[in-house]
């Protein structure tokens, strides 16, 4: 349990804060992460790492010569927003283009996705390569939907070797998906983490028990065993992993990794007889680490990664590296840049507007209100939801997006802005603040809706029908999510189709909205019985059975309470 804290709001920032203070030589804190304080070639390929914070040292204390370039960070558990990922890149950038590395989860997959369209829309050539290492999430012949956990190291670290010795974006793509593809991860569990600010673990494990196959956010594990000495925990992680032993496998990178309550002797002793157990496979370990490189905040338990080498990435992987947290082979010559480069973003310039538009937008304003009001209600319920599958902060995020929405819609509104300009100002501020799945896909929603919407014209039932298939339409397309696969969208399209229907039937927009919030509650509530197929639930199916998806039920949740405004 997080005992050192002022606000738990802001306990990921003030962290990442303080870890800039004390690796100044290294970084320089900016708005949503930090970049390297050291002067780095014009030209070179930037390696660009990220993800949700209470993973420390990943992903920050990876920035340094050798290896990242620059770090993401997003809340606690949370995907780094679109927002922040696009402003921290154009920070790093020396010409080269960009590699974007991080773990395989549907939040960070949507906002790096996005982001990467946005900088490759300035010009800025963008690769993604996503770490999937977790072999307990899929099966081996469906890598591609594996998370990412203590892989994350090990591929970033031969990303950044070969950056480093100035290959190109696309040399520097194809042996970071080489060395991804060569790597894999088990871990196991003895007791759950617990949020700042909780006073109780997202889950928990029964005496003499472990989980095995659990995720890095807090999830449970995919089944529980027996706790076994360590000579049998040994033999679990490393007969499991070396069924995927590639053909002619024999050098090995391995790394044992803590998971954030586990003391190093424990890991110690782990080692003296996971060396032995992959020497008597016929495994030459090169390059092993032992310690604690991508936790899950306090966390009991720790996993065990295999990255198979052939000579370049047993190179790479030996190469010389400068970080906060891991040092290898000779120092690097490094300058010092003093300063930070300067945040350019400036307050918000609104295009002109129409006195009937402002109107429009203050009249939505008052939604908005109402989200946050329904929002701040339900957080709890929709925490403990989530909790069954995920890490049980969906009632935050979402009460955190939407009281940014409102604020960011308010200001747009203070500021004469139309109700076109308002609501892609409240997309962006949703997505910016909550992060994670929930934020893209609300950030997202409310960007795309907004441009069926004009800062001239007035509002119509048909404009806002045109703008709701809008968004259900990029929110599919992008997120990659279909009506059965237990997500907002089996919410979100039964709720458009019904409005549109209901509007074509000649229905006041009030009626047809009503209708089409009931719509969606009865399908939220029709996801109960469904298996996750996408998003952080899909590796604990079972336990989501039975309980319906917490984001389709937060988007009936909404409907519902605008519907309720509108018929006043």
């Amino acid at each position: 349990m997080t005992k050192i804290l002022n606000d738990a709001e802001d306990f990921a920032t003030t962290a990442l804060a303080g870890f800039a203070n004390v690796y100044s030589r290294y970084v320089h804190l900016v708005r949503g992460g930090v970049i390297r304080s050291t002067r780095v070639p014009r030209g070179k390929v930037s390696v660009i790492v990220g993800g949700g914070s209470g993973h420390y040292p990943a992903f920050a204390g990876y920035v340094g010569p050798g290896m990242a370039d620059a770090a993401v960070a997003g809340e606690i558990f949370a995907s780094p927003s679109t927002a922040a990922i696009a402003r921290v890149c154009r920070k790093a950038e020396q010409g080269g283009g960009i590699l974007l590395g991080f773990g395989n989860y549907a939040g960070d997959v949507l906002n790096f996705g996005v982001a990467a369209e946005r900088l490759r829309a300035e010009g800025i050539d963008v690769r993604i390569v996503t770490v999937t290492d977790d072999v307990a999430s899929a099966p081996a012949d469906r890598q591609i939907q594996r998370r990412g956990i203590a892989g994350d190291f090990m591929v970033f670290k031969i990303a950044g070797a070969v950056a480093e010795a100035g290959m190109s974006l696309a040399e520097v793509e194809y042996v970071t998906r080489h060395a991804n593809a060569r790597t894999m991860s088990l871990g196991v569990a003895f007791g759950g983490c617990t949020l700042p600010g909780s006073k109780e673990p997202l889950f928990t494990i029964p005496t003499g028990r472990m989980a095995v196959g659990l995720g890095i956010h807090g999830e449970p594990g995919i089944q529980e065993r027996g706790l076994v000495s360590a000579t049998e925990l040994s033999t679990l992680l490393v007969d499991t992993l070396l069924k995927e032993r590639p053909a002619g496998g024999k050098q090995a990178a391995v790394l044992l990794n803590g998971l954030g309550a586990t003391k190093y002797e424990e890991l110690f002793v782990l080692w003296n007889i996971v060396e032995k157990t992959l020497g008597s496979h016929d495994v030459e370990i090169v390059g092993a680490e032992v310690g604690e490189f991508v936790t899950s905040l306090d966390m009991q338990g720790c996993s065990l990664t295999i990255m198979w080498l052939d000579d370049e990435l047993e190179r790479l992987w030996l190469a010389p590296c400068d970080t906060p947290i891991f040092r290898r082979g000779e120092t690097f010559p490094t300058e010092r840049i003093d300063a930070a480069p300067k945040d350019e973003d400036e307050a918000p310039i609104y295009p002109p507007s129409s006195e009937a538009s402002k109107r429009d937008a203050t009249c939505l304003a008052v939604l908005f209100d109402a989200i946050v009001d329904a929002l701040e209600n339900a957080e709890q319920e929709l925490g403990l939801m989530d909790a069954h599958a995920g890490d049980g902060d969906h009632g935050q995020g979402m009460r955190r997006g939407a009281t940014a929405a409102k604020e960011a819609f308010h200001t747009a509104v203070a500021s004469g802005a139309g109700a076109k300009s308002a609501l892609a100002a409240a997309g962006d501020a949703w997505a910016d603040r909550a992060g994670g799945t929930s934020g893209a896909i609300w950030g997202l929603l409310l960007r795309s809706w907004s441009g069926a919407l004009s800062d001239a014209d007035r509002l119509n039932a048909s404009v806002i029908a045109k703008g709701a298939r809008a968004a259900a339409d990029d929110v599919t397309r992008i997120g990659g999510a279909k009506i059965g696969d237990k997500t907002l969208v089996d919410a979100l399209v039964p709720f458009v189709d019904a409005l549109e229907k209901n509007l074509s039937e000649g229905q006041p927009l009030s009626k047809a909205w009503s209708a089409a919030a009931t719509v969606a509650q009865a399908a939220a509530e029709a996801t109960a019985p469904l298996s996750p197929r996408l998003g952080r639930a899909r590796p604990l199916a079972e336990r989501s059975i039975g309980h319906p998806d917490p984001g389709a039920i937060s988007l009936a949740l909404i409907a519902k309470n605008i519907a309720t405004r509108l018929s006043k």
